[in-house]
């Protein structure tokens, strides 16, 4: 019997397939992570969580974002997000998926760039002690920056043309005034869906392409205020706290938490005992919060 010549298409069929089954093996078949970081961070603050993947997930592909570091990280969000939608394009639209870690501002820079990402592949987004809500509270790092307001005279310059180039602006979120807020943040409002536009339902449709949404946060973060705000919680206009799902953006499913939530993909953690710089060096926030989000 004469044996029917292989062609050249079936060789390199078998290598690309043993290629790709080699690479799953490798890799231990953990999808790639990419962190974000926060406000006057930059890679090297997270070293140690990097180090907790790669150790509980072997092989697992960690990215560091090094863009707008340190001060850099005061840019305009906006800014951040354009820049961050190009440099990352190829990376959050991996076939076979990806994970984005995001802590503090950073999370909102994230939850930004999935909105305006039409193709974009990430399975599981975590929110790591972010103010997702917003921030209004008279912090260290306020006082650093803005040592002449109180918070409740801060809106004078963060609800400008001026003050909404600095980052910590476009999302300071002043409860008593609602009004200036919506009409002069640039930012929160619009991802927030308190500011329809042209593209509010394609940012929908885009933010509701990720499996799974986590929000990580605690009582004892001296720097997100509320601390609620990290899980969509915020101030009502007595400065009481409300929950998530008494937000307006909740109700409205402005931009998709709502439908994220009926699926069963929105999962929060409170650990309670962490400060703000702590949430990306401690094991057992990983292991509690994180680790089986990132397989």
């Amino acid at each position: 019997m004469t044996k029917r010549r292989r062609g050249c298409w079936e060789t390199w069929a078998e290598l690309t397939l043993l290629l790709l089954l080699c690479a799953v093996v490798c890799s231990g078949g953990f999808k790639p992570v990419v962190i974000v970081h926060g406000l006057f961070d930059g890679p090297k603050q997270f070293q140690t969580l990097s180090e907790f993947i790669r150790k509980d997930h072997p092989g697992t592909d960690v990215t560091l974002l090094s863009a707008f570091d340190y001060l850099d990280s005061l840019q305009p969000l906006w800014k951040q997000v354009r820049t961050l939608a190009a440099v990352l394009q190829g990376a959050l639209q991996r076939p076979g998926g990806v994970h984005l870690l995001c802590f503090s501002q950073g999370g909102l820079v994230c939850r930004a760039l999935l909105s305006i990402s039409p193709q974009h592949n990430v399975h599981s987004f975590i929110s790591l002690s972010s103010p997702q809500a917003g921030q209004y509270g008279d912090t260290d790092y306020l006082k650093k920056f803005f040592p002449k307001y109180l918070k409740e005279a801060l809106f004078h310059f963060c609800y400008t043309e001026a003050g909404q180039k600095v980052s910590i602006c476009n999302y300071w979120n002043d409860p008593h005034q609602q009004s200036r807020f919506l009409q002069k943040n640039h930012f929160l409002p619009l991802i927030n869906g308190g500011q329809l536009h042209n593209q509010s339902a394609a940012w929908r449709e885009n933010f509701l392409r990720i499996r799974k949404l986590v929000l990580i946060g605690g009582p004892d973060d001296d720097v997100i205020t509320p601390w609620q705000s990290s899980v969509f919680g915020f101030y009502d206009s007595r400065e009481q706290v409300a929950d998530m799902r008494d937000q307006e953006f909740y109700r409205t499913d402005a931009f998709g938490l709502r439908t994220l939530d009926a699926r069963g993909d929105v999962s929060l953690c409170v650990h309670a005992g962490v400060k703000h710089v702590q949430w990306h060096s401690n094991y057992s926030v990983f292991h509690s919060c994180m680790k089986k989000w990132l397989t």
